[in-house]
């Protein structure tokens, strides 16, 4: 199952389909204008129309593709929502290109005394966009559904509610496209009824380690009633993996509404999702994080060797100071600072900083005030690392101790770090781990209100901290 080569099927299709669509539009109003070949001028702007858009047109359709998210998931694709998400993006991006390039305007348009070309171009792109998808979907459905295109699947639970869903599942006509590899149990006292069937590959603890050797894609949970108390530890547990969770529901899921369908013959599901942001504005912050820190990057230049001078003319040691910090899906990453400290100051191991701590050196203090020391932290940035926005990233030492008193820290790490976030605004910098654990439930309050709207309210308030200098 090769997700670039199928991703890779959608983008040639969608440029050809855009390339296709954009001739099919010209060819059609050529032939409908039937302009003499004395009329010079009108032939040099159609055709000159013609070059520009396709040059530019199949381009600007991959990237509001691209931006709403349709190349993200490319092998659980739902026929029926691709075509109204192929009509809606359609719709919205031929009303772009009409008011930017000006096309229903157009003087040789309107001397035909027929409607609006705008219905014309959107049949001939839309049509002829979502029948090479249609095909491409309906062929890769096909293949989930018999068993040749599958999804490695971890199976939670090892009693009869488990052993229920595992028949389900593997009992349906049309697959799911679940492959069990095998199953955990919760607790030590479970009976593991479910051994008889697959391999027992160990318990809830064993499970970040058991799905990064298995490279298992979908994780469900079918857990008796009389383990649920279990199941925010087993949730905590899998919110720092990139795997699709599923649940098995209970009389009170259904009755209560919480049961979507996702297929009319395939197993009742309850989907846990990862995505806190709908996929265009998901896709729009990655695009401004990665615009905006190349920009500061470049403009703060004079400012960066500045503070470097500052920094090796003040105290010895290095300008710039690194170490690991934990990322996304508990992914460890570098951090990049300017050094605010002095040589050794954590030679005894990792500590806190506070508004009286003699580590930092005297420059090191205005760096701090103003967050200035921060600013190599683009990099990461640009690098993929962190956001701009998102809840600051810990070190293992500390994120060890935030969770041994408060699990729900792991929510955290479903989104990139960022460099600001709504708890360093609304909190500042934390002294010791309580005061971590206190700013904890606004960077909590952030993930429950993402958007991008909220974003340009946290730099904004960023901006003006830096600006009053009210740093640590």
């Amino acid at each position: 199952m090769n997700r670039r080569l199928q991703r890779l099927k959608y983008l040639a299709s969608d440029y050809i389909s855009a390339l296709a669509g954009w001739s099919a539009f010209y060819f059609y109003w050529k032939f409908l204008l039937d302009l003499p070949q004395s009329d010079i001028d009108g032939l040099a702007l159609i055709n000159r129309l013609y070059t520009i858009g396709s040059l530019i047109f199949p381009f600007f359709w991959l990237f509001i593709y691209s931006i709403t998210g349709y190349y993200n998931d490319v092998f659980r694709k739902s026929r029926l929502s691709e075509l109204w998400q192929t009509f809606g993006n359609t719709l919205i991006g031929s009303i772009f290109l009409f008011f930017v390039f000006d096309i229903d305007r157009i003087e040789l348009f309107s001397k035909t005394g027929v409607p609006s070309p705008y219905f014309s171009f959107f049949a001939f792109h839309f049509v002829i966009t979502y029948i090479p998808r249609l095909i491409i979907t309906t062929v890769t459905t096909h293949k989930v559904h018999h068993g040749e295109i599958g999804f490695s699947t971890l199976l939670i639970g090892s009693n009869l509610k488990a052993l229920d869903a595992w028949r389900e599942v593997i009992s349906q006509k049309r697959g799911s496209g679940n492959l069990f590899i095998g199953f955990v149990n919760v607790n030590d006292k479970s009976k593991n009824l479910l051994g008889n069937y697959l391999p027992h590959l160990g318990n809830i603890n064993d499970i970040r380690g058991i799905i990064s050797e298995k490279k298992v894609e979908e994780v469900i949970i079918a857990i008796e009633t009389s383990e649920h108390d279990m199941i925010n530890r087993i949730i905590n547990k899998l919110i720092d993996c990139n795997v699709v969770i599923k649940a098995i529901p209970s009389l009170y899921d259904i009755l209560t509404g919480r049961v979507r369908m996702n297929s009319i013959l395939g197993t009742p599901l309850i989907s846990v999702s990862h995505n806190l942001m709908p996929a265009w504005q998901e896709n729009i912050k990655s695009f401004i994080d990665y615009l905006l820190a190349a920009i500061a990057l470049i403009i703060t230049l004079p400012l960066s060797i500045f503070l470097v001078l500052g920094i090796k003319l003040t105290s010895k040691g290095p300008v710039f100071y690194s170490h690991e910090r934990i990322g996304r899906y508990g992914k460890p990453f570098i951090i990049y600072k300017f050094r605010s400290m002095y040589l050794d100051s954590e030679k005894d191991g990792p500590g806190l900083s506070s508004k009286t701590d003699e580590r930092i050196t005297p420059f090191g203090k205005f760096m701090r005030k103003a967050r200035l020391d921060e600013i190599p932290n683009f990099i990461n940035v640009v690098k993929g690392d962190m956001s701009l926005v998102g809840p600051r990233p810990e070190r293992k030492h500390f994120i060890d101790q935030i969770v041994q008193i408060a699990p729900h820290y792991q929510h955290l790490l479903k989104i990139k770090p960022g460099i600001t976030s709504w708890g360093q605004v609304k909190y500042g910098y934390a002294e010791n781990v309580d005061q971590m654990i206190h700013r904890l439930k606004y960077d909590l309050i952030y993930l429950d209100n993402m958007s991008l709207y909220v974003d340009f309210k946290i730099i904004i308030y960023t901006i003006l901290t830096i600006i009053k200098r009210k740093g640590i």
